[in-house]
């Protein structure tokens, strides 16, 4: 049994990986400021990441898994506030990478400021470096787009809606712009082998291998829902995410090294049909955005 710190534990990413450590038997804290439901079994350290929390520094974990850290000051806050850690791992972000890399982007790449994310991607940058810097045996993975349980961005949820709608799908251009997702599970089946291996690489890319495009994601999704698609394409003399979830921005990542650690990852179906099932009872949840219904209905039905 691990004594497990997970920051946040209620939203997405970090509840997955706060349930994911109890179920497993472990003693999970996780350090949130107490305005959401608690994950069952999760002990809580209330606390803000925007400030120092003195309370941390009563306990000893063997991991701490740094999920909601956007800013270098808040990894800096929260790297004064521990006491003795084992093990620190870091969930970054693939927009630390500049658009202008070469693909697909490696972590051995420079670095820097990408116009699509722009401070977002800067501050996960500094974040990164004050880590590195404070505690240079932690890991950091650089994921694409997350999916699965507890998803609670209006992404595949905004398909799965038109379809459940019988609605055809504007895609945007020719609807081959490259996606690469990543589902929260295997996140956590990395870590665990991550830290039973101890591999001397401390920054990784993480995704799947298989890289789809909007017209298969789009496909997957009603079939899942079972509807019928009719698409309809869409020029670009229209703001993509005036209408589609996800930016303009092509985009993948070499994970490489992550399928040194791991040898498969969810297939895109299999992960997207429980992400569906988990949807259909959980759609209050989500962050539906309204507006995408609505410029379509007064923009593109026009």
């Amino acid at each position: 049994m691990k004594k497990v710190l997970v920051t946040g534990g209620t939203v997405f990413i970090s509840r997955y990986l706060a349930e994911y450590y109890t179920i497993a038997g472990n003693e999970v804290y996780a350090l949130n400021r107490a305005t959401r439901p608690q994950p069952q079994g999760v002990r809580l350290i209330k606390g803000d990441k925007t400030r120092l929390c003195p309370d941390l520094k009563k306990f000893s974990f063997d991991l701490v898994l740094a999920v909601n850290i956007y800013t270098g000051n808040e990894m800096l806050n929260l790297l004064n506030s521990l006491g003795d850690v084992r093990d620190f791992v870091f969930i970054s972000s693939s927009a630390v990478y500049p658009e202008t890399n070469p693909l697909p982007f490696n972590v051995n790449q420079p670095t820097g400021i990408n116009s699509i994310w722009g401070d977002y991607g800067t501050n996960k940058i500094a974040a990164e470096n004050i880590l590195l810097k404070e505690k240079p045996d932690a890991y950091i993975l650089r994921p694409p787009y997350f999916y699965g349980k507890f998803q609670n961005l209006y992404r595949e949820g905004f398909v799965f809606d038109c379809a459940l709608k019988n609605m055809s799908f504007y895609i945007p251009k020719d609807g081959k712009m490259p996606l690469q997702f990543y589902n929260v599970y295997d996140l956590c089946r990395f870590i665990d082998n991550l830290l039973i291996r101890k591999p001397d690489t401390h920054i990784f890319n993480v995704g799947n291998k298989d890289i789809i495009d909007i017209n298969k994601f789009v496909e997957v999704c009603y079939d899942i829902v079972g509807k019928k698609l009719h698409k309809i394409f869409v020029d670009s003399s229209h703001n993509q995410r005036s209408y589609f979830p996800f930016y303009d921005y092509s985009y993948y990542l070499d994970v490489t090294e992550q399928y040194n650690i791991i040898p498969d990852t969810v297939p895109i179906y299999d992960g997207l049909k429980e992400d569906f099932e988990y949807y259909i009872e959980h759609q209050n949840e989500v962050m539906k955005k309204s507006s995408y219904f609505e410029y379509i209905a007064n923009v593109l039905q026009k």
